[in-house]
């Protein structure tokens, strides 16, 4: 059976894991845990025959943020991280969120394609944000999404 369900803090060690597999330095399973018991963080896990994906978001307002997206290698290229963006994005668009952001390294066109395809814009650049140990720091992409047009000024007044 495949879908997304809700990450829990007792998912922790599953996201450890798969976040593993995606970053050079990756969360531990403490750091997960204390995360998904913070006010307005939330996640989903993606499963097939297994774990194979997650979104982990913080939602603050009517504004959210994607902290961290990770797909195990075997299953790239699957659609899943599409999946869960979309999943993630109308859990937060029933909640009242209007706009979506990430931050995605300049290095990664693989992620910037994913986010790109499902309707983020890119909004701004942070110089050197992400450490690559011995290897030059690595500009952040900030991207946008928005899920709820907010109302026009005209649309208010009568």
């Amino acid at each position: 059976m495949s879908g997304a369900i809700r990450l829990e803090p007792a998912h922790a060690r599953l996201a450890a894991a798969l976040h593993e597999t995606s970053f050079a330095t990756p969360w531990t399973d403490d750091e997960f845990a204390k995360l998904l018991e913070q006010p307005g963080v939330a996640g989903l896990l993606w499963q097939d025959d297994a774990p194979t994906g997650f979104i982990l978001i913080r939602a603050v307002a009517d504004e959210a943020e994607i902290l961290t997206l990770a797909v195990a290698p075997p299953h790239r290229r699957q659609g899943i991280g599409a999946l869960l963006l979309g999943e993630a994005s109308e859990m937060l668009r029933a909640g009242g969120t209007r706009r979506l952001f990430l931050e995605v390294a300049a290095d990664n066109p693989a992620a910037r394609a994913l986010y790109t395809n499902s309707g983020f814009l890119v909004t701004g650049r942070r110089p050197a944000y992400y450490d690559r140990g011995p290897g030059p720091r690595v500009d952040a992409i900030v991207m946008t999404l928005e899920l709820q047009a907010r109302p026009s000024l005209a649309a208010t007044h009568h």
